[in-house]
């Protein structure tokens, strides 16, 4: 395993005007306490219209722009009309679960600036009329689960919020941050994703409207409230406006997690992380549920529009970069076998479908001669996406067929002449063992 495969939970040096969330950090070097985070902000603008803008909360954050930074890119307001809206007193789930291997964006946040999350999730639930705030956390980060029993325990002494803030710890699974698999595990049951309907927001956490927040979505719309759309538009491009968090890491000076405007493009992402150590064979972009692009469209901007051509997506803000010495075949064929391992096994996709083409992409890894590998490999990643009852099977297949498409020439050699040269050298990208979960619950 690379030592620079791995982005350390550092955060690092901004563009000028690209400080936002990680804005305290830069200006004291040190966690951001309760004293430093109202000197900044202030309370959270909690008032009969909402916010600060002079607009109703939900409305601030329609005008803004604001799309979910979990990976799948919803409109955040769409989401808080559609709980408001719901039957029953709603609730607020906080999901700081981010169970993607390659991303510590969540983690640095909630180290760093833990009150600004938990400002945006006290601003959510006003805005939809919940009572309570759940905070999910993975079961295995002890240390963050006492920081932010520290800080729940600091706000409530000081009577910051209006509702209830409750953390809770779960079994750390890929498919275990799934909205619903919270909602399923609130509930009383495993942390296994659940198909709809119901949806989420018309019935979740006690059969009652749920609205399931990432973290650093919930961050953005504390600052939303605080300073208005027109300031969160600053940044970004017009129809993908503010900052996201990125996670860098593979054959970069600097790996570590970087606040950038939406539309900056990857090559300068690198280069603000000491850029390329070597050669660049590809990036990752996404995360093991992402898509590889070849080094040749490093200058496309970090942007859904424009990444959409390249069956690309920001996803949960993850850059790997990979170098020219790496096997992208044998890197792809371990991610796979991690994917297979920790779904849920409650569907056929999942069931048979994800460890057939992960064992396929090891057959290709190790350079077994089949003829008919690399067309039922095709096959089968052409007909795992939309069938499953989340998407994980979706991820990995688009995670196989990318790497198809992006590494031809590689295909063909361990198709043809066996493992490449670059096989036989030791893992690049740090992967977690491929190991079923050992509990649910």
């Amino acid at each position: 395993m690379t030592p620079s495969a791995t982005a350390p939970l550092t955060p690092l040096l901004p563009a000028p005007g690209e400080a936002r969330l990680l804005a305290d950090w830069y200006a004291t070097g040190r966690p951001a306490t309760l004293n430093d985070h109202l000197t900044r902000y202030g309370r959270p603008p909690v008032t009969a219209a909402g916010s600060r803008t002079s607009m109703p909360l939900v409305e601030a954050v329609e005008a803004a722009g604001l799309t979910g930074r979990g990976g799948a890119g919803f409109p955040t307001a769409r989401k808080l009309r559609a709980v408001a809206k719901g039957r029953g007193r709603a609730v607020v789930v906080v999901n700081a679960m981010e169970s993607e291997p390659a991303s510590r964006k969540d983690q640095l946040l909630l180290a760093v600036a833990p009150h600004l999350v938990l400002d945006g999730a006290v601003l959510a639930a006003a805005a939809v009329g919940a009572a309570t705030v759940h905070v999910c956390l993975p079961r295995d980060r002890d240390a963050q689960y006492r920081q932010l029993s520290a800080v729940s325990d600091e706000r409530r002494r000081a009577r910051l919020d209006r509702v209830r803030l409750r953390l809770h710890t779960l079994p750390h699974a890929y498919v275990s941050s799934e909205s619903t698999s919270l909602v399923r595990w609130l509930g009383g049951g495993p942390a296994r994703p659940q198909g709809s309907p119901p949806r989420t927001h018309e019935r979740g956490v006690g059969r009652r409207p749920t609205l399931v927040g990432n973290a650093e979505t919930l961050a953005h719309l504390a600052l939303i409230a605080h300073y208005g759309p027109d300031w969160y538009r600053q940044a970004g491009t017009p129809d993908e406006p503010g900052t996201t968090l990125v996670t860098v890491s593979g054959a970069v000076a600097t790996p570590g997690v970087l606040e950038v405007a939406l539309g900056t493009p990857l090559t300068t992402i690198l280069s603000r992380a000491g850029g390329p150590t070597a050669p660049l064979r590809a990036v990752l972009l996404g995360g093991f549920a992402g898509t590889w692009l070849p080094s040749a469209h490093l200058d496309t901007p970090l942007a859904r529009h424009d990444l959409a051509p390249l069956g690309a997506a920001p996803g949960a803000g993850v850059l790997i970069a990979l170098p020219r010495a790496a096997c992208a075949v044998r890197e792809t064929a371990r991610m796979l076998a991690y994917l297979a391992a920790h779904s849920a096994r409650q569907c056929g996709p999942c069931r048979l479908g994800l460890p057939a083409v992960a064992e396929d992409f090891a057959a290709l890894a190790a350079g077994r001669t089949d003829p008919g590998l690399l067309p039922r490999l095709r096959r089968r990643t052409g007909l795992l996406p939309d069938r499953g009852a989340c998407r994980h099977p979706d991820g990995a297949a688009r995670l196989a067929a990318s790497a198809l498409h992006a590494f031809p020439d590689d295909v063909d050699h361990h198709l043809t002449h066996g493992p490449c040269p670059a096989a036989h050298q030791s893992p690049f990208i740090p992967v977690p063992t491929a190991t079923p979960p050992e509990t649910w619950r």
